[in-house]
């Protein structure tokens, strides 16, 4: 891990990746797709908030070991999080076609 700062820009940074490709498509298919694609807009803003008050909180402050697990933790369920996401985002995009 590089720093809670760099994290916490890495977790702006793909999430709103995510909310950007969500009002791309959006513009690109203007029909009936709003509901399912707030409602992935906003699962995004929630995971965003969750992962930056987990960032702000950690456990085992006096620990480096036990920080360093946490924030290891933390890394892989950004990933796996956003990875979720675009998922439900590209699901949306086959039914289209």
């Amino acid at each position: 891990m590089a720093s809670v700062r760099e994290l916490k820009k890495d977790i702006d940074y793909l999430v709103f990746e995510v909310i950007s490709d969500c009002f791309v498509f959006s513009s690109i298919h203007p029909d009936n797709q709003s509901d399912v694609l707030s409602a992935i807009i906003t699962d995004a803003v929630n995971f965003r908030n969750d992962l930056i008050a987990r960032v702000n909180n950690p456990d085992g402050k006096d620990n480096p070991k036990i920080l360093k697990a946490y924030y290891k933790i933390l890394e892989k369920d950004l990933m796996t999080g956003v990875d979720k996401l675009f998922t439900r985002l590209s699901e949306l995009s086959t039914k289209k076609k």
